[in-house]
């Protein structure tokens, strides 16, 4: 006959499985990458400060990480997926294709000024070349990169698509356009941080202007407008 337990003695609950233990702890690392870029920037958190968030030591980071790399393309995904629910949400598939157009490019926009570390860490992965990407990601992590890219460039070309089909769009390739959308918002939304345009205002004298958010996503939009409306196939 079983005895009871004694009164000072709790059943303990069952481990978990190493995988899921596993899966915990990397989410934990992403999490923490994630608040930190979000507080001081890409540039700004380094991987001990990352490591001592969760509560580890960095040589526990490279264990679920291949390297620097990775963790900012995985923690990307975590933005990227965000955004995609952000840009559905302000998509309205009854309006004119130029309406969606102009509504999903104000808000990848707005987002990005929200989040300037999702800016960083695009740019920042942007600047390798695909095959030194590959090298220096896992399998699993360059797919899940894949998918959410694909997630955010997918809604975007469907309404270039949609423009097409209602003649308001004369667009070659919408897949390529969209790519170009993505790179070329990046681009604007980090000038638009440093505030300043510079042009000459006479031979050999260049002059400092200023730039704002608001002027920013108007010009965004009305280049991606004006991109979908005027190339001819």
């Amino acid at each position: 006959m079983d005895q009871p337990s004694p009164p000072d003695e709790q059943p303990r609950a069952p481990r978990k499985p190493a995988a899921t233990r596993r899966r915990e702890r990397t989410q934990e690392i992403l999490v923490a990458t994630r608040t930190l870029f979000d507080e001081r920037g890409v540039g700004d958190a380094q991987i001990e400060d990352i490591a001592r968030a969760v509560g580890i030591n960095r040589a526990i980071v490279y264990r679920h990480f291949s390297g620097k790399e990775e963790l900012f393309a995985l923690t990307l995904v975590g933005y990227l997926d965000e955004l995609r629910g952000v840009l559905a949400a302000q998509d309205d598939p009854s309006a004119t294709p130029t309406n969606r157009l102009s509504a999903i490019v104000r808000s990848f926009a707005e987002y990005g000024i929200q989040y300037p570390a999702f800016v960083d860490c695009a740019q920042s992965l942007m600047r390798r070349t695909g095959s030194e990407l590959l090298d220096e990601v896992s399998e699993d992590a360059a797919l899940r990169l894949g998918r959410s890219m694909a997630g955010c460039l997918g809604l975007l070309t469907q309404v270039l698509s949609a423009g097409n089909a209602t003649g308001e769009f004369r667009i070659d390739s919408p897949p390529t356009l969209a790519n170009l959308l993505y790179a070329t918002a990046l681009g604007t939304l980090q000038l638009a941080r440093v505030g300043l345009l510079v042009h000459e205002a006479s031979p050999g004298n260049p002059e400092i202007n200023l730039i704002d958010h608001d002027q920013a996503k108007d010009y965004l939009v009305l280049s991606a407008v004006a991109l979908a409306t005027y190339t001819v196939a």
